[in-house]
């Protein structure tokens, strides 16, 4: 071809061609060409299609051969095996799959996804084949909020919470109210006897011992020398000896031994036996626990203090009376308490003062056997609080001649104090913030806090006095909504 190529051109380049022979000569080559020049190109476009496929199955080939850390803050991928540079973990194998097909299968009511990788959906439970998390089931109707403003959406959490929680509206009915307080045992001190001194003289022998002992009625307790009583009874034996007619004098002078303490039948002892006795016998007119009176120490005081009602801190100790110490007239030496007669005080709080009156019906557990329990009713609710305490008691007689309950024993009571009306809330639904009370009302625009005033609280509901009505509904679980920043103090502008 090319020898007849060149002898064509010859004669062209030698001018010996017209214009007609070269036409007919350019036509065939640039057809050669083109044919040549298109060959080539479909080669070159079958190689780089052949190259993209290469490229493309090795880039497929290195995707599934990944590796990542298990943990999926990491975010850590490598194209080998190795250890995580942030915690050290292995790097575990990616198994890559179609995506797109996937979502074209999960096309059934219900699709599971990865909480932490949202592009894994399937059909079914299963755990991600990235971080091994249990799928989750996918929401696909979304509820819209209707109402709510941005600026709504921007206040403080302790002004509104958008959310939607169960709520609960107060309800007005008749509660049986049962108020569960502690109490203690304690000595009736309507039942306390007195032994006092008749006579000034000098303790000669002394029969009780310590505090706390128990003696009967009619029990020696100490013999007293009085020249008081020497002289008066000198005076009846000198008017039985000189002047047996004068009755008047000698019935005169006995009624004065009477008076000084003496007994009939120490009486009669002195007339038959003609000598003055030394001393004279004190007797107990009282059985129970003997106590010691305060002031005894000072004996040239006649004063009678108060006798320590709190048992607790009283201690089984000597007296501080002792044989040859003095005593004056009218003086009180001891006290005697009934063991027998006792009264349980129950604590009563000021907020549960109302609830509780005189003859409201209690249960009574003791400590001392608290598988049996008791029912009374309260006889006296002191109208002052006791010192060092803030509660009220409730004083309940009671008799204690079958119990035996140690003075000072701890119970249980639970009082009954009847039907009460109000309005009443779960007790889950009021916050308390030292002296306000809250909850959380709903309003058009979201849930707010908002200001009551409770009342009793009974069981599992707290009164509401005001603050809400019935037409309002609030959250039912308060404690559920507490952001602790917020609540440190209540808003200046809360609603009263």
């Amino acid at each position: 071809m090319k020898r007849n190529l060149e002898k064509r051109i010859e004669p062209m380049v030698n001018g010996e061609w017209s214009m007609g022979k070269v036409r007919s000569l350019i036509l065939p080559v640039a057809c050669c060409l083109l044919l040549v020049g298109f060959t080539a190109c479909n080669e070159k476009k079958e190689d780089y299609s052949q190259h993209q496929q290469t490229k493309t199955s090795t880039q497929l080939t290195t995707t599934k051969l990944q590796y990542t850390c298990p943990m999926p803050e990491d975010s850590v991928f490598s194209d080998e095996p190795g250890t995580c540079p942030k915690c050290g973990m292995d790097l575990v194998k990616v198994e890559q799959e179609d995506h797109s097909q996937h979502q074209q299968q999960a096309t059934g009511n219900e699709q599971y996804t990865c909480p932490m990788h949202p592009e894994i959906v399937r059909d079914k439970p299963g755990t991600c084949p990235i971080c091994r998390m249990d799928l989750v089931k996918k929401e696909k109707d979304s509820k819209a909020i209707e109402g709510i403003s941005l600026e709504t959406l921007l206040k403080p959490t302790n002004q509104y919470v958008i959310a939607s929680l169960p709520l609960v509206s107060v309800k007005q009915s008749d509660e049986p109210l049962e108020i569960d307080v502690l109490g203690y045992t304690a000595y009736n001190t309507s039942s306390v006897g007195t032994i006092s001194a008749r006579i000034s003289g000098r303790i000669e022998k002394l029969y009780v011992r310590y505090r706390y002992q128990k003696i009967s009625k009619g029990q020696r307790i100490m013999d007293i020398y009085s020249p008081e009583l020497m002289t008066a009874q000198q005076n009846l034996l000198l008017l039985l000896k000189n002047d047996k007619e004068n009755e008047t004098m000698i019935n005169a002078a006995k009624q004065r031994l009477l008076l000084l303490g003496f007994s009939q039948q120490q009486l009669q002892q002195v007339i038959q036996s003609g000598n003055p006795s030394m001393t004279i016998a004190v007797y107990s007119n009282y059985s129970g626990h003997i106590h010691e009176t305060s002031g005894i120490g000072n004996m040239t005081q006649s004063q009678q203090g108060e006798e320590e009602m709190n048992v607790a801190l009283q201690t089984t100790k000597e007296l501080n009376l002792k044989e040859g110490m003095y005593v004056q007239k009218g003086q009180p030496v001891f006290s005697v308490y009934d063991p027998n007669r006792l009264w349980i005080l129950l604590n009563i709080y000021p907020q549960d003062q109302f609830f509780v009156k005189t003859g409201d019906r209690v249960k009574i557990v003791t400590e001392t056997k608290p598988g049996s329990d008791f029912r009374t009713t309260i006889n006296y609710i002191e109208p002052f609080f006791r010192k060092g305490s803030k509660t009220i008691a409730a004083r309940i007689n009671f008799n204690n001649s079958a119990l035996k309950l140690p003075i000072g024993s701890q119970v249980k009571a639970t009082i009954y104090s009847g039907l009460h009306s109000g309005y009443w809330l779960p007790k889950e639904a009021v916050l308390s913030l030292g002296l306000d009370k809250i909850v959380f009302l709903k309003t058009s625009e979201g849930i707010k806090v908002h200001r009551v005033v409770t009342g009793h609280t009974h069981q599992k509901l707290v009164q509401i006095k005001s603050g809400l009505t019935e037409k309002d509904s609030v959250a039912v679980n308060a404690q559920y909504l507490i952001d602790s920043e917020s609540f440190v103090r209540p808003p200046p502008d809360l609603p009263r």
